[in-house]
């Protein structure tokens, strides 16, 4: 697990003064990604407050060195890929280098502060080619909310608690935080309809997920062992993981998810460090009583300690009469990270534990995260239970699944004594209509 250092400590302040205490990017986060200027090519950067800080024109400038400078040069042609593929060492110590650079005091002042970008006026990307992306079922909670809707006297498979439950995804209709989408259209069979019909999704909702993006991969037929599977985690985001329920539904048997899940997949642009999250680090949650304990590819000691991260997390709604009216989003649900029933490194163990090869820039879905509350359920699907209770709204509008014009808006907040709280940035998406 990593260690706190200076870059850690609460107290520490940046010349950068928007960045001070503020609620996503502090001094103490300093997450990675692409952004394009105004009229602009695509670059690496760091969040830092308000502002992206220019990760190449630091290197240019010569305010790197050694390991630091060797990632900023990685970060080249508009990817963080050959980063991601660096590891740990030359990431920690790029964060090192730049919390030097922006902290308050800091000689590099008047040079870095040339090379910053208003956020507002920059086009955020992706922050990686996404070669694959894989989606797991590690919220416990929602498994066993969606169980009960479709199987009441038996929600869990028999082999839930054994594996962590997995599909390959659709890596090319992955998009950034703000991108729309179109309302998916596919087959529909609703109960009591003989035959099915085509036409737009009617249940189309939402899934409240954290990313998870892959560093330095491993050989094919070398599976990564638990105990290092951390080392292969480049960082986190959140993601939204669009579902059409009612082509779910009708398609999903007996090979699973298809056409409803792969029109679209929003997550927020920025790559959250497992160095910025050290802080936030907690024990995996004891299984229940009468669990299995995981088999000996997925079990370890240090993982159980410190696997889990304390780790906030909110969904908005923004309706269009919301919107006109000018009121703010409505919170849906709050819960939190913690109640993954899988730790991120058991996933990674998991998807190479049969020689399956991972690649810098993967991307991990960890499943729907929906809390043991019925304020924390990260799906309409769950909150209305399949449509069947609507949920009211404070203006007098109700949801049983989206609507044309609907936003929804996902938050994060990392807290912890002693630390210095930081956020993920907007993970945000509006619905076209077909």
């Amino acid at each position: 697990m990593i260690e706190l250092d200076s870059t850690h400590d609460p107290a520490l302040q940046s010349w950068v003064t928007n960045a001070n205490n503020h609620p996503d990017f502090p001094i103490q986060n300093l997450p990675l990604g692409v952004f394009a200027p105004l009229n602009g090519e695509r670059r690496a950067g760091v969040a830092i407050g308000d502002h992206i800080l220019d990760l190449a024109a630091c290197a240019v400038h010569g305010l790197l060195a050694g390991d630091a400078l060797r990632a900023a040069q990685a970060a080249q042609g508009g990817t963080l890929n050959a980063l991601l593929a660096l590891g740990a060492r030359p990431r920690r110590a790029l964060r090192l280098a730049l919390v030097g650079i922006l902290a308050r005091g800091s000689a590099a002042e008047p040079q870095a502060e040339a090379l910053l970008h208003d956020a507002g006026a920059c086009t955020l990307h992706l922050p990686a080619l996404i070669g694959d992306y894989t989606d797991f079922y590690a919220g416990l909670h929602h498994a066993m909310a969606v169980g009960k809707l479709f199987r009441p006297d038996a929600p869990l498979l028999p082999n839930y608690k054994y594996v962590p439950i997995g599909y390959h995804g659709r890596a090319s209709s992955v998009v950034p935080s703000g991108v729309p989408f179109r309302r998916p259209s596919g087959q529909r069979k609703p109960a009591g309809q003989a035959e099915p019909d085509f036409g737009p999704c009617r249940n189309l909702d939402y899934e409240l997920e954290l990313g998870i993006w892959i560093g330095p991969g491993n050989e094919p037929g070398a599976p990564i062992p638990i105990g290092s599977a951390c080392e292969h985690i480049a960082g986190f985001c959140l993601l939204n993981d669009w579902s059409a329920r009612d082509v779910q539904a009708w398609e999903y048997q007996p090979l699973g998810p298809f056409l409803g899940k792969s029109f679209a997949t929003t997550i927020s642009p920025w790559i959250v460090t497992p160095e910025a999250l050290a802080p936030f680090r907690i024990a995996q949650a004891a299984r229940p009583e009468g669990d299995p304990r995981p088999l000996p590819y997925l079990w370890d000691d240090a993982d159980q300690q410190a696997g889990a991260l304390n780790l906030v997390l909110e969904v908005l709604l923004l309706t269009p009469r919301m919107r006109e009216a000018g009121d703010e989003p409505h919170r849906l649900s709050r819960g939190n990270a913690r109640d993954a029933y899988w730790t991120v490194s058991q996933l990674v163990a998991h998807h190479s534990s049969n020689g399956c090869n991972l690649r810098p820039g993967d991307l991990f879905g960890s499943g729907t995260l929906s809390g043991p509350t019925p304020d924390s359920l990260g799906s309409l699907l769950e909150l209305t239970e399949s449509g069947r209770k609507p949920l009211a709204l404070p203006n007098g509008e109700t949801r049983r699944f989206l609507e044309d014009g609907d936003e929804i808006l996902f938050r994060a907040r990392a807290e912890a004594p002693g630390a210095a709280s930081i956020g993920f940035g907007s993970c945000r998406a509006v619905v076209l209509p077909n």
